[in-house]
């Protein structure tokens, strides 16, 4: 067919086509996303101070450039409160809460084979290094 071949060009230039999840990776599994995720769905909303906090080896800059763009994608919320001195609280929204199950099924997989793929690592290391 014209078109499965048309998209078979399509896919192989465009990662979103080869492999549906790519996008969603990209967006979720970026660089400290996780970490910050998790922390605002565990410990509810928080300060800028707090997040740093609780994400251990986090720079300010890169937590504040995380945010913004987990803002933008529609995962955090932030909440400026007009104060003296001004307060920014940052939660996670109902689109971030949706990804619970799928952290809960890492978290489960995580649970359950990472012995296997820490070993398949030694054996591995253990076998190039002869």
């Amino acid at each position: 067919m014209a078109g499965d071949g048309e998209w078979a060009a399509s896919a192989a230039t465009d990662p979103g086509l080869a492999c549906p999840i790519s996008p969603v990776v990209d967006i979720v599994f970026s660089r400290w996303t996780t970490p910050i995720l998790w922390t605002l769905h565990t410990h509810g909303r928080q300060r800028f101070v707090a997040l740093e906090r609780r994400i251990d080896g986090i720079t300010p800059k890169v937590l504040t450039q995380r945010l913004r763009q987990l803002e933008r994608d529609g995962l955090v919320v932030r909440t400026y409160h007009p104060e003296v001195p001004p307060r920014v609280e940052y939660e996670i929204s109902e689109l971030g809460r949706s990804l619970a199950p799928l952290f809960a099924h890492l978290a489960a997989w995580g649970s359950s084979n990472l012995d296997q793929v820490e070993r398949a690592r030694r054996e591995y290391d253990a076998a190039s290094a002869r």
